[in-house]
């Protein structure tokens, strides 16, 4: 599969959701895949390994991201788990993509948090 994501009519890099999200702190390693939006398209998941001992909230990363990322890239979800690796070590991103939204998935539109071009409202 490709890797990059169709979201609501823009296309949206992967590589580049997932430099931003490295960029905090307490972020070991991380995926971005699309995963089927109820309204057409895909909406961003992003899975995130977190270094030994390091303690983030969702929305903590989520406040991190939004002033680094234009509006149509912010991850819709947001999962803290081990990601899944080949035997060489690459993120199997076909496994995240299967995975879904699962229980335990942060959702920013469930958290009331609903972003617009020019604005980020709770």
């Amino acid at each position: 599969l490709k890797d990059s994501i169709r979201g609501r009519g823009e296309n949206i890099s992967s590589f580049e959701v997932e430099m931003e999200v490295r960029s905090h702190p307490a972020v070991l390693d991380c995926a971005a895949v699309g995963v089927p939006s109820p309204y057409g398209e895909d909406d961003v998941l992003v899975a995130v390994e977190l270094k030994p001992d390091a303690s983030i909230s969702e929305r903590e990363l989520f406040d991190f991201l939004a002033p680094r990322m234009a509006h149509f890239m912010l991850p819709r979800f947001i999962r803290f788990t081990a990601l899944p690796r080949t035997p060489t070590s690459k993120v199997q991103k076909v496994v995240l993509r299967q995975e879904g939204v699962s229980p335990g998935t942060w959702d920013r539109e469930a958290a009331g948090i609903r972003v617009k071009r020019d604005a980020i409202t709770t």
